[in-house]
């Protein structure tokens, strides 16, 4: 199965559907990120706090598949921001990941009160016009955040990766991102299990009618909005379950009714607060 693939606003091609490590134990990293390679996933989100890029660096030299076929993104953590410890982060992330170059690196929050993400854009920058990561982009930024990064910086991030399922949507983000070329990356699609997402009558509805699961048509909602997005789970049947997704189509109606389940609901950290 081919997945679809969005263009960057740098012109290179991610995946639409990637295979996320957040949470996996490193013990069982390289274990699981191989079922995700062998279902047919090409893209890999890690992140340097997540503990576990030399279980994905594993998995990836154990495949044999060849690195252009794959998409590799990896995240700088707060206490690496700065002009200086930026790019020994991100030299740290290759070495235990075994790669020459990543396909996206990422600022991991904004962390508003060290005040450094503007900072530390700049040294993504410069690796990145060094050629060891091909895009660079961001991960949990608000509007706010974004908007000084476009009056102080040169390059506009390629993605902007943020919590995002049907209770909590989004909208300035995706729309700041819609109307300045930034994709839109999806974490927690599903709502980490901490709302009963997969049991609501929109959902159950749409899933009976293709004759899916749930968590197939959420996925589904995702992508036909164009996210890029990253199920994670530690189960092989799971994992293939969420690869799944691109032989049915959700209505125009299936749309709308996920869309109006919006309440404004985050499950994770406020981006004005972790730091």
């Amino acid at each position: 199965m081919t997945v679809p693939r969005v263009t960057l606003n740098d012109s290179h091609l991610i995946p639409q559907l990637g295979f996320g490590v957040f949470k996996v134990d490193p013990g069982e990293t390289e274990r699981i990120v191989s079922d995700a390679l062998e279902v047919g996933y090409r893209h890999i989100d890690t992140a340097a706090i997540y503990g576990n890029e030399e279980g994905v660096g594993r998995a990836i030299a154990a495949s044999g598949i060849a690195r252009d076929e794959l998409f590799v993104t990896t995240k700088l953590w707060n206490a690496d921001q700065g002009s200086e410890t930026a790019p020994a982060a991100f030299d740290a992330s290759l070495e235990k990941l075994g790669l020459d170059h990543v396909d996206l690196y990422l600022i991991h929050w904004p962390t508003p009160q060290r005040d450094l993400y503007v900072e530390s854009w700049r040294a993504l920058e410069t690796i990145r016009e060094g050629g060891r990561t091909r895009s660079i982009g961001v991960s949990n930024f608000l509007v706010e955040h974004l908007e000084r990064l476009e009056r102080e910086c040169d390059i506009v991030p390629a993605v902007n990766q943020i919590e995002l399922h049907p209770y909590h949507q989004r909208r300035a983000e995706t729309a700041y991102g819609h109307d300045h070329g930034i994709v839109t990356e999806a974490w927690g699609p599903l709502g980490q299990g901490k709302y009963p997402l997969l049991e609501l009558d929109e959902i159950t509805a749409a899933a009976a009618a293709h004759e899916r699961t749930s968590a197939q048509v959420v996925l589904r909602w995702h992508l036909q909005q164009g996210h890029v997005v990253f199920p994670k789970s530690n189960s092989r049947a799971r994992i293939a379950e969420n690869f799944d997704v691109f032989d049915f189509e959700l209505s125009d109606d299936e749309m709308r009714a996920i869309t109006a389940l919006e309440r404004g609901e985050r499950v994770g950290g406020d981006p004005l607060e972790i730091n």
